[in-house]
């Protein structure tokens, strides 16, 4: 059962474009999504109604069903592994705060360099569920 602020929450979704991943944000489903390259110009720019959405989403009352992040990026920037790093250290904190999440970071069997950067990721947090998945043809 959805709570009022669930129902009023709305879905966001980003469309991709040559620099930009596709990004869809769903409260009812408690999924996200983030797929494609990701360089735009502004990273932060980009990213900041994901991260006001995730803000808006952890001032729920936390529940047992988990927020399910899908992440499939082929290639990305500096700036926007900064701006991941600090997204997972979000959750991470949210983890420690009691509520349920699990990171998916989907990559390619035939891109090594995804795979390495899902491995440095994962490394680096202790708390999140992180799994790395390989993406089915």
């Amino acid at each position: 059962m959805r709570t009022l602020a669930e129902s009023i929450m709305q879905i966001l979704e980003i469309p991709a474009t040559k620099y930009t991943p596709f990004v869809r944000l769903d409260p009812e489903t408690k999924k996200i999504e983030i797929r494609g390259e990701s360089y735009p110009e502004n990273t932060i720019e980009f990213y900041s109604p994901l991260l006001a959405w995730l803000q808006e989403f952890f001032s729920l009352p936390a529940t047992e069903t988990p927020l399910v992040i899908e992440i499939e990026i082929i290639y990305f920037n500096s700036s926007s592994s900064k701006v991941l790093m600090n997204l997972f250290d979000e959750l991470e904190e949210r983890v420690q705060q009691g509520f349920a999440v699990q990171v998916f970071w989907i990559y390619d069997p035939e891109n090594e360099s995804a795979l390495e950067y899902g491995e440095e990721f994962q490394e680096d947090l202790e708390h999140l569920d992180f799994c790395l998945t390989e993406k089915s043809i």
